[in-house]
């Protein structure tokens, strides 16, 4: 069946395919036919329902069987997509294997169905998160090892502060990449759990077989059986929808320090370019940061979206009403921005263009300022950190003041040549000469990530 018309115009730009696949209503559908095959098969295994009905079960637990169109009309009426789909799985059925028909969802309530079905598309979501993590760990990892020793300026408040490195800037993103893996693998035990409660959750239809066809159920479907349903208690979906806030929160500070690299002003760093990438409708020179955008997008629209998770979970007594509505398009769109995202974070990372000349050029702008620190460190250790401070303090702003490079100006200052040499304070106001621990910050950013990935 083809999909219902929808707002798509914007899909390839803010979202992976292979994600809006999953949440797809082909990809809903199925999801939640395979759980109704496999609670036949469960029950079958311990003996609730005749083998013989399982083949035509599952022979109709097949998407392509079904009309979204009719289904979506009927989930106006029905209030879940769950009822009208086990419905028309049940006419299917019926039309060849009436005694099967009997045996179809037994014992399940909405809920289950759709509950477990998301679950099992937000194994396929993660999986596919989880790829493209480490995809642009490993790219990361490779840029920030090779621009280690690049010097540029560091900028705190958007002022330039003291020099860091390009390799290390890359570390900082490489890191919270990273961090988000460690995060996802130790969520997944708790995520990826069945549903299965029944009417109000006590799966009292079921008898004693309940627990043994929940175990059978959930090994039918490699899930986890969780220590009990939990069709109000939103938490587990919660966290996952939050790691995915940080995600979008990480991927937009990414973007965010491109597209300030791009700024005409700095021009230090650029997405790579392509035909027809960032250009503008009017003015042919621009060169748009187009991947940045959708990063910086991402970030401002999942946190909104996050809200709802939250606002959600109040949710009334053994099931809620419009509480748990409120997800059902939340968290997939959350999924869907952060896969877009992360396909175009591993596009910049990929084609990142450096510019180290310009650099080094822009470093040079305050004519030595950014340096200051470095000569009264030095000086403090000689003369007492007030006298140097003072002194350092004077000679900037006779430096602004008669736009001069602060090297001439300490240069020309006898407190200062009296303690330090020619040759020191060449080495001083040296940037590369002056970037602390930015080359281990780089290694350790590196190890943690190599040794996520072993």
């Amino acid at each position: 069946m083809n999909e219902r018309p929808g707002n798509q115009l914007f899909d390839a730009y803010f979202t992976a395919r292979d994600m809006r696949e999953v949440f797809c209503d082909q990809g809903r559908v199925q999801a939640m036919l395979d759980f109704e095959a496999a609670l036949a098969r469960a029950e079958a295994r311990v003996g609730l329902i005749p083998q013989t009905a399982v083949a035509p079960i599952e022979a109709a637990c097949h998407a392509g069987h079904y009309d979204f169109a009719a289904l979506g009309e009927a989930i106006a009426t029905a209030g879940n997509s769950a009822i009208p789909l086990v419905k028309a799985l049940g006419k299917q059925i019926a039309a060849n294997h009436a005694e099967a028909e009997r045996y179809v969802h037994l014992g399940a309530t909405s809920q289950d169905v759709m509950d477990t079905g998301l679950v099992l598309q937000l194994r396929g979501a993660l999986e596919l998160i989880e790829n493209d993590l480490a995809q642009l760990g490993e790219t990361l990892a490779t840029q920030a090892l090779r621009y280690v020793a690049t010097p540029l300026a560091g900028r705190t408040w958007l002022q330039h502060a003291t020099p860091v490195t390009l390799g290390m800037k890359i570390a900082g993103w490489l890191g919270a990449v990273t961090r988000s893996r460690q995060r996802l693998q130790q969520l997944k035990p708790r995520l990826l759990v069945l549903q299965f409660g029944g009417a109000s959750g006590t799966l009292a239809a079921l008898g004693e077989q309940a627990m043994p066809i929940a175990h059978a159920l959930a090994e039918e479907l490699k899930l986890t059986l969780p220590d009990q349903p939990w069709h109000t208690q939103r938490d587990r979906l919660v966290e996952f929808g939050s790691v995915l806030g940080l995600i979008a929160g990480s991927l937009g500070k990414l973007g965010r320090d491109i597209s300030l690299l791009m700024q005409t002003e700095a021009a230090e760093a650029f997405e790579p370019s392509a035909p027809g990438k960032g250009g503008s409708s009017t003015m042919p020179h621009k060169r748009n940061p187009v991947g940045a955008a959708v990063l910086i997008g991402a970030a401002t629209r999942v946190p909104g979206l996050l809200s709802t998770l939250f606002s959600a979970m109040p949710q009334e007594h053994e099931r809620s009403l419009g509480l748990w509505h409120a997800e059902w398009e939340t968290l997939p769109e959350i999924c869907c921005l952060v896969s877009g995202s992360l396909k175009q974070a591993m596009l910049v990372a990929d084609g990142l263009e450096v510019d180290a000349e310009r650099m080094a050029r822009n470093l040079d702008l305050t004519q030595g300022l950014v340096l200051a620190e470095a000569v009264s460190i030095v000086l403090a250790q000689r003369v007492g950190r007030d006298t140097a401070h003072h002194l350092l303090e004077q000679c900037c702003k006779r430096a602004v003041a008669e736009q001069r490079h602060l090297r001439a100006v300490l240069g020309d200052e006898p407190q200062v040549t009296a303690e330090l040499s020619d040759a020191e304070l060449d080495h001083l106001l040296d940037p590369a000469h002056y970037l602390g621990q930015a080359h281990t910050w780089v290694e350790r950013a590196v190890a943690e990530h190599s040794a996520l990935t072993a």
